[in-house]
């Protein structure tokens, strides 16, 4: 006899309150196995999968994709013991009983045995939970209809336009369903119902004996159906806050608010570090990053000025000097702005710095970042010169105290040994909270930088 098991919403670690659906792996009907990712969830860390800790047959999913859950909800429902026609029943491979959960939170904390390929209980389970009379692709009424959308986004935007994605035919890889083609198929709706209006309400006329002119109460629906859609396009598009972008909003907002930041920046001639690069990699072996270098040098310098490698207790009223350096730097991916960590930063050179920092910025496009990997930095790194700009006055990351920003490196003018020539300039930006130092230790911290992007050779000193 089957058990029904609750699979609710796990603690994925790190404060998080709350995850949203962003891609059902299984449906209603499907048999899985112990440790089968079911879910794909984005928190404001990670985008995770979600394994389930039971093996037997899902009887409910709950949340539609682009719902977000607190932890603790249900997620779904497994028959555990249940049976498939074919007489197996719902156990892995490897011979694991499907009534005993795992236990596990996420992929990779514990079994690694492939999952099992899904098996269809009840073929017809999701046509029959379809309206009465609904057709499928074939006609046949009650026949599942396969609605090729993977984006959150494109759903939501669907029901804001109200649009039927089975009517929208998809651009994308193998008939995908994107944005554009929403967005398409909205102007289409619109230009139809202005037209059908412009036929269905002509402008009113005289009355030919009355001289009276024919009711508003007359004006077709379809117009002030336009005139709706209308309004609702005048509106904008709204993107909720959440996710990536919403965590980020919370954290520079609160940044704002509690941090006196204050900001200096100096311009350095970056040729020789340049140089020193193109030496370092004609060596052979890993290559050293521009960033990894920079990275190097802001390790050097915290350690010269460690009062700026510390956060503030606010209720204590004390400043907290940390012992070692988990620096942080920006990665832009599709998902938005992160801050992967690395972690003892202070106790690796510049190839160890280099191979890390090119890991964790793959994982981040990837979207395969922990929440571990994204947490517990110390002080951060910012390159926005990658973006073809100069400067910047970055805002700290809270709850740190400080932050180097570094523009593009361009060639510009530029006295050299008492001589006008053409040099390759970096402009560095440093953002600091002006509760943990005074501006002299952030003018001695900014000016240390610089000396080592000028003359690589500094470095040589804290080696």
């Amino acid at each position: 006899m089957a058990v029904v098991k609750e699979f609710t919403l796990p603690d994925l670690g790190e404060g998080l309150t709350e995850a949203q659906v962003v891609r059902w792996l299984v449906e209603v009907g499907d048999v899985v196995s112990v440790d089968q990712p079911v879910v794909e969830v984005e928190t404001a860390k990670a985008m995770v999968e979600v394994p389930c800790p039971y093996g037997g047959v899902v009887t409910a999913r709950f949340g539609e994709e682009g719902t977000e859950l607190p932890v603790g909800a249900p997620l779904l429902t497994v028959a555990v013991g249940e049976r498939d026609p074919g007489g197996k029943g719902p156990d892995a491979p490897d011979g694991r009983n499907g009534s005993q959960g795992s236990g596990n939170v996420l992929v990779g904390y514990g079994t690694q045995a492939p999952a099992a390929r899904r098996r269809r209980v009840r073929p017809g389970d999701r046509g029959a939970a379809q309206p009465a009379g609904a057709a499928g692709p074939a006609g046949a009424p009650g026949a599942p209809v396969s609605v090729a959308v993977i984006s959150p986004l494109v759903r939501r935007l669907a029901r804001e336009r109200g649009l039927d994605l089975r009517r929208i035919r998809g651009t994308g890889p193998e008939g995908l369903i994107i944005r554009a083609d929403v967005e398409q198929a909205a102007q289409a709706a619109q230009a139809a119902q202005a037209a059908h209006a412009s036929h269905a309400a002509p402008a009113p006329a005289p009355d030919a004996h009355a001289g009276a002119a024919v009711p508003r109460s007359a004006a077709a629906p379809a117009v002030r159906t336009a005139r709706a859609a209308g309004r609702r396009k005048a509106e904008g598009l709204r993107v909720p806050l959440r996710g990536v972008r919403g965590a980020a909003a919370e954290k520079l907002s609160r940044s704002r608010r509690e941090i006196p930041d204050a900001t200096c920046w100096v311009d350095a001639d970056a040729t020789e570090l340049l140089a020193a690069r193109r030496a370092m990699n004609a060596s052979g072996g890993a290559k050293v990053s521009l960033l990894a270098l920079l990275a190097r040098i802001c390790t050097a310098a915290l350690a010269k000025y460690p009062e700026l490698n510390a956060t503030v207790d606010t209720e204590a009223h004390e400043i907290v000097r940390l012992p070692g350096v988990h620096l942080g730097f920006a990665a832009q991916t599709d998902r938005g702005l992160v801050v992967p960590v690395v972690r003892d930063a202070h106790a690796r050179n510049a190839v160890e710095l280099s191979v890390e920092m090119a890991r964790l910025t793959e994982a981040a496009r990837a979207g395969k970042l922990s929440p571990a990997e994204l947490t517990g930095g110390t002080f951060t790194l910012n390159n926005y010169g990658v973006f073809g700009v100069d400067g910047s006055t970055p805002i700290i990351n809270h709850p740190e105290a400080a932050m180097l920003g570094v523009g593009r490196i361009a060639p510009k003018p530029w006295v050299h040994e008492g001589e006008l020539a053409v040099r390759h300039v970096v402009q560095l930006s440093f953002t600091f909270d002006h509760r943990v130092c005074d501006g002299g230790t952030a003018g001695g911290f900014l000016r240390y930088v610089a000396d080592c992007v000028e003359q690589p050779a500094v470095l040589l000193r804290s080696l």
